[in-house]
């Protein structure tokens, strides 16, 4: 099995997971070691699909605006975990591929590793979601033709991604390619940068 088969799996059962009860507030049972990146992935994917129905749940027309404000704050928090998950999940490449040299004329990507799995997660919800409304009884059959197109793409997308974040973790791996990993600098989270916050 490759390193994004076993991703897909995992996000996969983690978006089951969190459906049984399809409710924001349901606590994580992550049945993977801590240590673990099987763990991690089941994790990041966790704040993913949490995150994908507060952004539902925020656009709600009518909703509260200081049940609103607590969710945006929610959303905040959610961001910084998820941007720390994929530091985590490229922290355990580079301890993986420490011992490899790069080769001379080994090129550097535009994303790191974690990055792209990020964007594996968030394929996966797309693919689950639109699958719903290619299911959906109440509406007409133009609806559901139009989802089943979407998630025909979805679906060659996510095929694709998977492909190429084998082949680059094949390229470090041979030293064809490098990995460089900047940390994300969340100016807003910080009191010190932020200019509401600074300025008080």
């Amino acid at each position: 099995m490759s390193f994004t088969q076993d991703c897909n799996r995992i996000f996969s059962k983690v978006i089951n997971d969190y459906h049984l009860t399809d409710n924001i507030d349901t606590p994580i049972n992550n049945p993977y070691k801590r240590d673990t990146i099987e763990n991690r992935l089941y994790l990041k994917c966790w704040i993913d699909t949490v995150q994908w129905h507060f952004e539902d749940i925020i656009r709600d027309p009518h909703i509260d605006p200081v049940e609103a404000l607590q969710l945006k704050r929610r959303i905040d928090n959610s961001n910084q975990d998820r941007t720390d998950l994929v530091e985590q999940i490229d922290s355990y490449f580079r301890q993986k591929y420490s011992d490899v040299t790069p080769l001379p004329d080994a090129r550097i990507n535009t994303e790191s590793p974690a990055w792209a799995i990020d964007r594996l997660s968030i394929l996966a919800l797309k693919i689950y979601h639109m699958h719903e409304q290619v299911e959906r009884t109440d509406v007409d059959e133009a609806h559901r033709k139009k989802c089943k197109g979407k998630l025909n793409v979805l679906l060659e997308q996510q095929a694709d991604l998977s492909l190429a974040i084998d082949q680059l973790l094949e390229d470090i791996e041979a030293g064809r390619k490098y990995m460089k990993v900047y940390r994300q600098m969340k100016m807003y989270n910080d009191p010190s940068t932020n200019p509401i916050f600074y300025k008080k």
